[in-house]
């Protein structure tokens, strides 16, 4: 019943700027963290940035200074305003919420969205 659904991904000029988006949809009673990993063919994963409930943030090394994480929680919904886009910011863009916690679940748990494809020319 809880799904993640990113949004946002296009292709887009270096230097350019783009915003992802992240909708949580269900039951929702709250996350623990959300954030937003990326996948390039050949690589491992990547943490791109990840924000606490507090909210704390904190941002790979790739990306700092350039990209902020940001959440609405009354909204279940998560951004990424990617500004100053790299050709090596190019990838599939996917959120996880983790600690998500149902209206009538008993402990909290991990889901993915199904990612959205972000593309840098040069």
């Amino acid at each position: 019943q809880v799904h993640l659904v990113e949004s946002g991904g296009d292709l887009v000029q270096a230097g350019g700027c783009l915003r992802l988006s992240c909708v949580a949809s269900g039951s929702i009673v709250s996350i623990n963290v959300v954030g937003w990993y990326r996948q390039t063919p050949g690589k491992q994963l990547e943490m791109v940035a990840k924000a606490s409930s507090a909210p704390l943030t904190t941002y790979g090394d790739s990306v700092k200074g350039r990209f902020t994480i940001s959440r609405d929680d009354a909204k279940n919904t998560v951004y990424l305003q990617m500004n100053s886009l790299k050709p090596e910011d190019t990838a599939v863009y996917y959120c996880k919420a983790e600690g998500l916690k149902v209206q009538f679940g008993t402990r909290g748990t991990d889901y993915w969205g199904q990612g959205t494809q972000v593309t840098v020319s040069s």
